[in-house]
């Protein structure tokens, strides 16, 4: 029970901060507004939104769950993580937080916030090739090499036979 309160409890402060309060900041900063009226952008920004809020709390809770561990890197998870989300992508977290902002872009038609999901991912790319990455090299050794030749950073892969052929 402690892996997943303390899961939820560090990924409660990363979306509280990353994806509501900067938003909120540039949004406010920028002059935009909540629309008054919704068309077909707000819907789809919605759903964008929900899917990838659905997947950033898939992943919490297999690091909480399988790696026994949470997604901040002062408290990573005990076993390397190849499941659940992890079996398409290595970085379905930062994939699904990229789509909350995204999603929220398009909610709000806002320039401003579609250059803070660049920035986004911009940052989140070096933190993963420069840390991340090495990181689990070394903790994971052979076992991480592995998982990188079966499962792509960023793309899933495309294989009639799934993800891991």
């Amino acid at each position: 029970m402690a892996p997943l309160i303390r899961a939820l409890t560090y990924a409660t402060v990363f979306v509280g901060f990353v994806l509501v309060w900067l938003p909120a900041q540039l949004l406010e900063w920028s002059g935009m507004a909540r629309p008054v009226d919704w068309g077909p952008l707000q819907w789809i920004g919605v759903a964008v939104t929900g899917g990838g809020a659905a997947v950033v709390l898939w992943c919490v809770l297999t690091f909480a769950v399988v790696g026994r561990g949470t997604p901040a890197p002062f408290d990573p998870p005990r076993r390397l993580i190849v499941s659940g989300p992890y079996r398409f992508v290595r970085n379905p977290m930062y994939i699904g937080a990229a789509s909350v902002l995204a999603g929220a872009a398009l909610f709000y038609r806002s320039l401003a916030l579609f250059g803070f999901v660049l920035v986004f991912l911009l940052i989140t790319h070096l933190f993963v090739v420069l840390y991340e990455e090495p990181t689990l090299r070394r903790t994971f050794a052979d076992e991480y090499g592995a998982y990188c030749r079966r499962v792509r950073r960023w793309l899933p892969r495309r294989s009639r036979d799934g993800p891991s052929s």
